[in-house]
């Protein structure tokens, strides 16, 4: 059934003020699902106008932290509720397998609001008592906080960027990504249920060029600005922050290594690399996407990784047994094929997949098969730019200096994956590896505490825990002295 959605701006929905709309199409057949409001210059205002007000003036940055934290679980206990429709929402609008988002996505999102309420409620401060004078810092909420959000997790990053700007007092304008916009207004929704006050949350949605994105990213109103996305977009957004020197936190794209020693275990490399590949059907920024082998056990780590990604059942993203949905749309998965024929043109080796499936029933949807590329070197195009699906390179390598050297040759430092034995070299690595996270034997694990971000053409600020508090508050010096 085809849903009408608009914008949530204060404590009312309203369609866009030009009458605009587009449409979210299911990326496995190309079903309409929703018709939703376009928004432009004049929604971002309203926007805006609405979360401006409810600070400035609202209960909401005067409530104590205890008061967020009891509004938060209660968002949380709603996501609860209705975590099914939204894992089948977030599965429908962009393609990932209903498992993924019943198992890792909707888990996350009311783990993130309890997580950032409890941790402002409990964070401490710093007190410096020196004779007479006593100085302390205190953490007051940033303001008015523009958080655009990516389609590849729709409600999981939602709620990554909410959460924290929520639980420190700030209000909040969320964009979506217009590819996937349905989570997003149905987590506003909740916000309402849960008892926010009017314009505390409010969601837009819409485009980002010349449209509601880009209106949002100008206007000074804007207090701060949090984004995840392609690093040409983050740019875009940085120049636009820049005139009105509004702070900016940027998660942006990845090419990151997964780099696999001959004492590694086998079994859990090979298993720890298929999901660093093809999790979420490749549309990751964290993903493993370049795996560098070493020669001793090159042969036979590959022989085994491509039996297991030919293995992996691309299918309906509704059905419970797929590993591998529809990417997101028609014009990504032919993004994704030109680079697999430019690595093919570069001298790669097409090792299994390198189009759509076979199946007939699939030939309605922006399906394309787990693709392996052998025989590639670290200086092609198609190694080093950013794919975005499930296409995995492999690149041979000698011994621990080239590795960290090939590991560290990209315009991008995002994430990296390390599978070895040898706990000396794992600490060697991590720390001359220029990436904003490296998970030893594992992949995915998270500690909402870890500074969250990316090195180079990966991101700007970290976000996780007190950096989420660095940077959605304006920490404050206060210094006194008694009389006597």
């Amino acid at each position: 059934m085809t849903v009408t959605v608009e914008h949530l701006i204060g404590a009312g929905w309203a369609p866009s003020v030009s009458g605009e709309r587009f449409e979210s199409r299911d990326p496995h057949d190309g079903a309409l699902l929703a018709s939703v409001a376009a928004g432009g210059r004049e929604d971002a205002d309203r926007a805006l106008s609405a979360a401006r007000r409810a600070f400035d003036e609202g209960p909401w940055p005067r409530m104590t932290a205890e008061e967020r934290r009891g509004l938060l679980h209660a968002f949380a206990d709603l996501v609860d509720r209705d975590a099914e429709a939204l894992a089948l929402l977030d599965t429908r609008d962009m393609g990932k397998p209903i498992r993924e988002s019943r198992g890792m996505d909707l888990p996350r999102v009311s783990r993130n609001l309890r997580f950032f309420g409890d941790y402002a409620a409990m964070a401490s401060s710093e007190a410096y008592p020196d004779g007479t004078r006593l100085s302390y810092v205190l953490y007051p909420p940033a303001g008015v906080v523009v958080a655009i959000s990516p389609w590849n997790f729709p409600a999981m990053q939602a709620s990554w960027k909410i959460a924290p700007a929520l639980a420190f007092g700030n209000t909040v304008v969320l964009k979506p990504a217009e590819q996937s916009p349905l989570t997003a207004a149905r987590l506003g929704a909740l916000a309402l249920e849960a008892g926010f006050p009017e314009g505390v949350l409010n969601v837009v949605q819409g485009f980002g060029p010349e449209a509601v994105g880009e209106a949002l990213t100008r206007d000074p109103r804007a207090d701060r600005i949090t984004f995840t996305g392609e690093s040409a977009t983050g740019r875009a957004i940085a120049a636009a922050a820049a005139a009105n020197l509004t702070p900016l936190s940027c998660e942006l794209g990845g090419r990151s290594a997964s780099v696999v020693f001959a004492d590694a275990d086998l079994d859990e490399a090979v298993a720890g690399a298929l999901r660093g590949s093809f999790t979420n059907n490749g549309e990751v920024c964290l993903a493993g996407s370049r795996l560098f082998l070493q020669r001793g056990i090159h042969d036979a780590f590959l022989e085994r990784f491509v039996a297991a990604a030919e293995g992996l059942r691309v299918g309906d993203p509704k059905d419970a047994g797929t590993d591998i949905g529809p990417l997101v749309d028609a014009g990504h998965r032919e993004k994704v094929d030109g680079y697999v024929q430019l690595g093919v043109r570069e001298g790669g080796e097409l090792l299994c997949g390198g189009g759509p499936p076979g199946d007939g029933a699939l030939a309605g949807g922006s399906y394309y098969a787990p693709t392996v590329l052998g025989g590639m070197h670290n200086g092609m195009r198609a190694v080093r730019e950013e794919i975005f699906g499930p296409v995995q390179v492999i690149v041979p390598f000698d011994d621990e200096a080239e590795a960290l050297r090939l590991a560290n040759d990209s315009d991008y430092g995002l994430a990296g994956m390390l599978w070895t034995t040898n706990l000396d070299r794992a600490h060697r690595m991590a720390e001359a590896w220029r990436t904003g996270m490296v998970w030893i034997n594992c992949f995915f694990e998270r500690d909402l505490r870890l500074p969250f971000g990316g090195e180079k053409a990966s991101g700007i600020g970290r976000e996780g825990g007190r950096h989420s508090r660095e940077f959605f508050t304006d920490p404050r010096a206060v210094v006194m002295r008694r009389r006597y």
